[in-house]
């Protein structure tokens, strides 16, 4: 299973503050599993965009079955609507990912303070 940590500033203050995903779905062989494919796709194109997009390297660790990620302090208000407007968004792509193949890919979300 690939299971997907959020984790949030706060309840109150919702800004994500950092993301991991770790395991494997085990939908299909290596190579040939279309929720590993997915789930790579969409949080390493969200980390790449983050960078384009937003002008922001990531601090990302990655290696097989792993991706995590620390969202740094901006003092920049622009770069920080940017990054988290391209963290929801990569949410959101998980989540449908996770809808359709709930069995294989666990989403859960959590706060720092």
């Amino acid at each position: 299973m690939i299971t997907i940590t959020i984790e949030r500033h706060s309840a109150d203050d919702r800004r994500i503050v950092s993301f991991a995903i770790e395991g494997h779905a085990k939908f299909a062989k290596p190579g040939k599993d279309i929720i590993c494919a997915g789930v790579s796709a969409v949080t390493v194109g969200t980390v790449n965009a983050i960078e384009e997009l937003a002008g922001l390297e990531l601090p990302a660790s990655m290696k097989s079955g792993w991706l995590q990620s620390e969202v740094p302090e901006q003092a920049e208000q622009l770069v920080n609507e940017r990054v988290q407007l391209l963290l929801e968004s990569m949410i959101v792509m998980l989540e449908s990912i996770a809808a359709s193949y709930g069995k294989y890919v666990l989403i859960r979300e959590q706060y720092r303070l």
